[in-house]
């Protein structure tokens, strides 16, 4: 009796060591239509990165030299040369020099305020889209939590339905699809929040280096003709 008892308890161990191994992709699909939901945003999320990753990197490369050929070409009275230059960078910075090179000849104010104009702009093109990655970083959460409390307050009302003939299987497995949507949500978000934050120094870092490369510019413009 207590060999078979022991045989039927080991064999009851090998279906529930079954269904603990249930892949990643398992969990996501028991998750209904909100992992359907994250699943879209994570998708989102991950083209708006690489989008403005692209835009800043390609944004960040310029010429070394570029200011000291501008400076030259300024003070040896060879605008011509200078906005060719700055047609050939095309970049940023070369687009924020070339609207002050065309502005040459008016008072100081005005060339500085076009120049900023430009700078604003190109700023402001950069950050494009980028409000949607902080926007997937705060709602994914809660839409994970909002799945897990519809999945729990099914659980719970089945588990009412059953009366007395409540079955643990049953309610554990709703309350663990219920919370897959709180991991997922979880995870969409702090890869938004991660790549949100991330780009936003690339921008602040690009931004600083447009801000000396413009105020060296405008010294350029206020030095006195030798």
């Amino acid at each position: 009796m207590m060999f078979l008892q022991i045989t039927t308890t080991a064999a009851g161990t090998v279906p529930a060591q079954g269904e603990l191994t249930l892949s990643l992709w398992d969990l996501a699909l028991k998750g209904g239509w909100i992992m359907i939901v994250l699943g879209i945003i994570s998708i989102i999320t991950i083209y708006v990165f690489v989008d403005r990753f692209i835009a800043i990197r390609n944004a960040n490369k310029k010429d070394d030299k570029f200011m000291d050929n501008i400076r030259e070409y300024i003070l040896d009275g060879k605008i011509d040369n200078a906005l060719a230059l700055c047609k050939a960078q095309n970049s940023p910075l070369s687009r924020m020099i070339e609207k002050g090179i065309n502005r040459i000849g008016r008072p100081l104010n005005d060339i500085n305020a076009a120049v900023e104009n430009v700078g604003k702009l190109e700023v402001a093109n950069l950050e494009k889209s980028i409000a949607i990655l902080a926007t997937a970083a705060g709602a994914s959460p809660m839409l994970g939590f909002l799945g897990t409390v519809t999945g729990m307050v099914k659980a719970f009302y089945n588990m009412a339905n059953a009366g007395n003939n409540i079955d643990i299987t049953l309610l554990s497995s709703g309350i663990y699809e219920a919370m897959v949507t709180t991991v997922g949500g979880l995870i969409v978000g702090i890869i938004a929040y991660i790549a949100y934050n991330y780009l936003v120094v690339r921008i602040e870092n690009l931004v600083y280096q447009l801000e000396r490369s413009t105020t060296e510019f405008m010294d350029l413009l206020n030095e006195p003709v030798k």
